[in-house]
């Protein structure tokens, strides 16, 4: 994790850290790796805390003496898990969120029927049959990170919340939020990985960077209490 903030460079950044063994990732060290490589502080003084809401933050703690410290004292974060993944995105300049699914089958026609709005239902019921499980998820994830990023995960109708049109490694606003922005960065394997920021107006660009793990933890191999996600997959009636 030796990749700083770039200055004049709004950036979210993103590890996804893979089991090894049937261990789990531990998600406290890892923030604190994430504070130690974003906030520029020693180990010992970064604390990963909640907001209210349950929210992740990791911070810098006042030094001994009460000195304040100097820059950036308080790291946006959120944590998303799916089967053998840990994923955990930074955003130093605002409220970030993340969400992450592993393709699979599942009855995707009949599952946006259920949660989505119509009009994306009976889109994703037009895909290829090969294509709906990872349309599915794309819109899933992505509705999810929005959520999070603003803070109110699904609630409020927020599985009906309209998703712009997929675009691989851009992130595209939000119809009806302006300032919100969400996509889908490439991620190595048989993932889906949505990234959603809050506070992105004005056509300025939010670059993603991903760093990937191959083993226990993560490595610094760069491409270009913890938030969890689950959606039902017994539906009833159709």
């Amino acid at each position: 994790m030796s990749q700083l903030p770039v200055p004049g460079r709004d950036t979210v950044y993103v590890w996804v850290g893979r089991d090894a063994g049937g261990r789990p990732v531990p998600v406290g060290p890892l923030l604190r790796r994430v504070g130690v490589a974003l906030l520029g502080a020693p180990a010992e003084r970064v604390v990963v805390g909640h907001r209210p809401g349950g929210a992740p933050v990791v911070r810098v703690a006042d030094p001994p003496g009460g000195e304040r410290p100097v820059g950036p004292v308080a790291l946006p974060v959120s944590v998303s898990r799916t089967a053998g993944i840990v994923v955990v995105a930074a955003r130093p300049r605002g409220p970030v969120g993340v969400d992450v699914e592993r393709v699979r089958p599942l009855p995707a026609v009949a599952l946006a029927r259920r949660w989505y709005a119509p009009d994306e239902a009976a889109h994703l019921a037009g895909r290829p049959a090969g294509d709906r499980e990872s349309g599915f998820l794309r819109l899933w994830t992505a509705k999810e990170a929005v959520g999070k990023a603003l803070g109110v995960g699904l609630r409020a109708g927020g599985l009906r919340r309209p998703m712009p049109e997929p675009d691989d490694g851009v992130l595209r606003p939000v119809p009806g939020l302006p300032a919100v922005r969400v996509g889908h960065p490439r991620v190595d394997g048989p993932l889906v990985l949505a990234v959603a920021v809050v506070g992105a107006e004005g056509g300025v660009d939010v670059v993603v960077e991903v760093v990937q793990g191959s083993g226990h933890g993560v490595a610094a191999v760069r491409s270009a209490s913890t938030e969890r996600t689950s959606f039902p997959v017994v539906v009833r009636g159709s």
